[in-house]
Formats: C-alpha cells, structure tokens, sequence
C-alpha cells in the first residue's frame, strides 16, 4: 500500500505593503487555509472565500464598507 503524504499548504511568497487591497490568489490561499482549519469539508466555498477576504482587508487596515461622507 503506498503510502499517503500529508498535504501542505503553498507558502505565500508575495510581499504585500500597507494600503494594498489583497488580490485573487491571497483571498484563495487564505479561504483554502480555512477550509483546512474547518477540516476540509465541503459545501462553503463562499462562506470561506468571503470571509478571507474580510480577514484580508482587516489586517490591511482597510474595511470593506467605504465611509460615508458627509453633506456640506
């Protein structure tokens, strides 16, 4: 029986600076990290990838609503 390797998440290599919105590939390394954390089940998709990117934008500074501005 051969044996089975455990699977090992890819490493984020990109460099991201302060004020930069995370783009596609950060957002699905992070939801793939979360589905790994829930134990791999399937049927969120959405619910990881949205929340990624919630925790992405968070730790960036930035919040995903824009403020409102005010009327003069």
């Amino acid at each position: 029986m051969p044996r089975m390797r455990k699977a090992s998440a890819p490493k984020l290599t990109k460099v991201r600076t302060a004020g930069n919105s995370p783009d596609r590939a950060e957002i699905a390394l992070r939801a793939y990290h979360i589905y790994l954390e829930r134990g791999g089940a399937p049927g969120n998709e959405l619910d990881d990838w949205t929340r990624a990117e919630r925790e992405l934008l968070a730790s960036n500074g930035k919040s995903s609503r824009k403020p409102k501005s005010k009327a003069a």
